[in-house]
């Protein structure tokens, strides 16, 4: 069974996550910061992990770069709700770290499962 990490802040946004992904036939593994979402990759094998970018703590670029660090070949999808660093758009700075997919908050569930699908047929990591 393909495992999914989701590491996001908010609690129903990742039991949202965790329901439909679920439903789907995914096995999930959640995280409520970039820290311990970074601890459970170390733990657990996972095929996939969502990530918030913007996290209380740890912020999802800082994430993004541990976990690519850490395995280069892992897939990872990036969400945000959107806004700007500098004059660079978030989700693009997160592609620029490593991110494969991004998903732009709030999006709809069919969105959320092409997103997941695309990104686990990715070969090119």
């Amino acid at each position: 069974m393909t495992r999914i990490l989701i590491i996001d802040d908010e609690e129903q946004i990742r039991r949202l996550l965790r329901y439909a992904l679920e439903r789907a036939g995914y096995e999930i593994i959640e995280a409520c910061d970039g820290d311990e979402g970074v601890q459970c990759y170390r733990t657990a094998a996972v095929d996939l992990i969502i990530s918030d970018i913007l996290l209380t703590d740890q912020g999802g670029f800082e994430t993004i770069t541990a976990l690519r660090h850490e395995a280069p070949g892992i897939k990872i999808i990036a969400m945000s709700g959107g806004g700007y660093l500098g004059d660079g758009n978030l989700l693009d700075i997160a592609r620029q770290l490593g991110a494969q997919r991004t998903l732009q908050k709030p999006f709809e569930l069919g969105d959320l499962f092409a997103t997941v699908w695309e990104a686990l047929q990715d070969s090119d990591v």
